[in-house]
């Protein structure tokens, strides 16, 4: 069996993804809070683009308030929400015209039929590559995708502690900004502008993160984790390498950091569509060393 690169061990895997979030469908609303921010941000990024009435597609749409807020800001536009969950469509607060249940790299849409691609955390769960090429099949030459997703600073404390306890994949590998503006370009896509920055999320306690992320589905499904329990003296020198990092008298206070990528995109002007022959590679070495997210 060829054995794969280390970098892409830390990739989560589609059908572990879906099931985490259909499981986080009833309590995704209650920690959502770092999609909500990007969300609001990304909504930011609308006003200063010129988008023409159309087809807008809320990409990743989990419960819908993508969708929402899409509606109210472009009445006149047909809004669709496509998740690749069913439980999340579901429950979905959405009144978009359609629900789809869908992949994000093999979108349902015809080529050249969409003007707006609103795709919220969605990176974080495909590959950009599989994604850059899709949109760049399916936007009008005047569409336009708007995109939020994590950098590999994200849950760096997470990653650090980790990697002084085994040599398990744990925290998921994330592409920095300068990786995803040269896969949009290499996908076809044009005018692509990411911009970066940083959060400090607060906790109590460990158990906090690790509510919040199994709240929200984005707990680790790596291709490389570790598949059996993990054994109370391994869980044991992990905290105590994440509090020694945090530094003396941070009991009590738990920082970690959220590396938040937006970007957009544009349509090709060109006439001609992308073919699916392999032709656009993720260079994994740029993912960096993988290290439970």
């Amino acid at each position: 069996m060829e054995e794969r690169p280390a970098a892409e061990l830390a990739l989560p895997e589609a059908a572990g993804s879906r099931l985490r979030f259909d499981r986080a469908a009833r309590s995704f609303r209650s920690a959502c809070f770092i999609h909500d921010e990007a969300r609001r941000r990304l909504l930011e990024r609308l006003d200063g683009l010129r988008i023409e009435t159309g087809t807008f597609v809320d990409l990743g749409s989990a419960l819908g308030q993508g969708a929402v807020e899409l509606r109210a800001r472009y009445p006149e536009a047909r809004i669709l929400a496509l998740d690749a969950s069913r439980e999340m469509l579901k429950r979905s607060e959405s009144d978009a015209s359609t629900r789809l249940v869908g992949d994000a790299a093999r979108l349902p849409f015809p080529d050249r039929s969409i003007s707006l691609l609103f795709a919220n955390m969605v990176l974080p769960w495909t590959r950009p590559d599989s994604l850059f090429a899709e949109a760049r099949r399916v936007l009008k030459a005047s569409g336009v995708l708007v995109f939020s997703t994590l950098g590999p600073d994200t849950l760096q404390e997470l990653r650090r502690a980790w990697l002084r306890t085994d040599d398990s994949v744990h925290v998921h590998g994330f592409f920095d900004a300068q990786t995803l503006g040269d896969l949009a370009v290499r996908s076809g896509l044009e005018e692509p502008v990411l911009d970066v920055d940083r959060i400090t999320v607060c906790y109590q306690e460990l158990s906090g993160v690790i509510r919040d992320l199994r709240a929200c589905g984005a707990t680790n499904v790596a291709g490389g984790r570790r598949r059996g329990l993990t054994g109370r003296g391994r869980w044991q020198r992990f905290v105590e390498a994440l509090w020694r990092d945090q530094g003396e008298g941070q009991r009590g206070r738990l920082n970690l950091t959220v590396e938040l990528i937006l970007g957009q995109a544009f349509g090709s002007s060109s006439g001609s569509t992308v073919t699916k022959t392999g032709e656009v590679v993720v260079p994994l070495e740029e993912l960096g060393r993988p290290a439970d997210g």
